[in-house]
């Protein structure tokens, strides 16, 4: 029971920082100029995978 808790917990922390990296709140690390282009393709992605998540973590715990 706790270990669920937890699991939610890291999701919806992993989802503020997807949605955060997705929208340009937060930058990734590194040289952009450098950066591979799967990894900027990725992190466009996380606009709607940050707040996929965000909602599955809520609905875990709300289940839970």
């Amino acid at each position: 029971m706790i270990a669920a808790y937890i699991d939610e917990i890291i999701m919806f922390c992993a989802g503020l920082w997807m949605t955060s990296v997705g929208f340009g709140y937060v930058q990734l690390s590194g040289n952009p100029a450098t950066r591979s282009p799967w990894v900027t393709t990725l992190s466009g992605h996380f606009k709607w995978m940050g707040p996929l998540l965000l909602v599955i973590a809520a609905a875990l715990a709300i289940a839970s």
